[in-house]
């Protein structure tokens, strides 16, 4: 079963002094607990061997698809079909819910990298499409973003108060913004938890990129990108299911859509990268589960890990112990600390605002 976190387990393993007490603070979600060979067979022996990584991945799907740990667990002999057609599809790269690249994004990014283009030739840019512009005032206003309370009225004034470095973030954001709000009501739930979580995590993988010092400036978009492939495989997937005699959505059972989205997110958020025309930095960050950490994506992967657990505990869901934190990430306790500093401001903010709880499908 790779994924995420399988690959977080998989390729540094500092697993043995965490085999020695309970996964995680509240309870293991693994049949038999830790260390048991019961349960799924799909398992990695990479999980087996780290039930830390395993316990948070299961408890962030039971957040993202509204249910309980034991319906991951239920049986998928009817639903084999149905992860065998996603898997066609993906090899033959025909995905009906695969986002088309923003128009405006060749422009922007070529901008955003030039040194010497100016406030007024990417306001310019931005300008130019008003469904942009638009979108990037919501988001340069919303929690996520604003630097203090004042309202911000035009693009020069976001591009002034928040600087180019800031204003790239809230250009991918407002880019990806518009692909990821609910289309109806049955994905209003997913969609704007998946929304939060890639926020969380594109925002802890741009501040860790900045604490290395690392060129920061890619790591926002890239952090956001697997939260685009969990929206775009959860519609795809229900392309996949007839609909129902009335016409209305089929909801696929949480286990199947568990897998999908276990199996093809980094399949698919590197065919966004590559489907865009992202650099080959971004393809770097996205490789494949199995292969080992780089210098480069390792900011990436302790960001995401570290969104995860605050995004969780911010939700009130059950979650990975503080003390067990440090067995999944790279970085010091120094570091992890500032992080989770920013994310919390972050989170808080978004909470007590009220269009960013779950039920508003467009709220930031």
């Amino acid at each position: 079963m790779p994924g995420l976190f399988s690959w977080i387990t998989g390729l540094f393993n500092r697993a043995s002094a965490a085999e020695q007490k309970p996964a995680i603070g509240n309870g293991s979600l693994c049949k038999g607990g830790p260390g048991s060979n019961s349960g799924s067979n799909s398992k990695t022996k990479a999980e087996a061997h780290n039930p830390l990584a395993e316990a948070l991945r299961q408890h962030l799907f039971c957040w993202l698809l509204d249910t309980r740990p034991q319906t991951l667990r239920a049986n998928l002999e009817d639903a084999e079909a149905i992860i065998e057609a996603m898997a066609k599809r993906l090899r033959a790269g025909k995905l009906s819910e695969l986002p088309r690249q923003p128009m405006s994004l060749p422009m922007l990014m070529s901008a955003l990298s030039d040194d010497t283009a100016t406030r007024q030739d990417l306001g310019n840019i931005i300008l130019r499409d008003p469904a942009l512009t638009d979108q990037l005032l919501k988001i340069a206003n919303s929690p996520f973003f604003r630097p203090d309370k004042s309202i911000i009225e035009t693009v020069d004034q976001a591009i002034f108060m928040l600087g180019m470095e800031g204003i790239r973030s809230v250009v991918s954001a407002a880019l990806m913004r518009p692909m990821m709000s609910s289309r109806n009501s049955e994905e209003t739930t997913f969609t704007a938890r998946a929304w939060r979580w890639g926020m969380a995590s594109a925002r802890s993988a741009e501040t860790v990129a900045r604490l290395q010092g690392k060129d920061a400036s890619i790591y926002f978009m890239a952090g956001l990108l697997p939260a685009l492939a969990y929206i775009t495989l959860y519609r795809e997937a229900h392309r996949l299911v007839p609909a129902g005699a009335d016409g209305t959505l089929v909801k696929l059972k949480p286990a199947a859509l568990h897998q999908i989205l276990v199996r093809y997110q980094w399949p698919v958020a590197r065919l966004i990268a590559r489907t865009w025309g992202l650099s080959n930095n971004y393809q770097g960050l996205l490789h494949r589960p199995e292969s080992p950490r780089s210098h480069e994506n390792s900011a990436l992967i302790d960001g995401i890990v570290i969104a995860t657990r605050e995004v969780l505990r911010q939700a009130r869901q059950r979650n990975l112990a503080e003390e067990d934190l440090p067995a999944l990430v790279q970085l010091s306790k120094k570091d992890v600390t500032q992080v989770q500093a920013v994310l919390k401001l972050m989170l808080e903010d978004t909470e007590n605002t009220p269009t960013a709880h779950d039920q508003g499908a467009n709220g930031f």
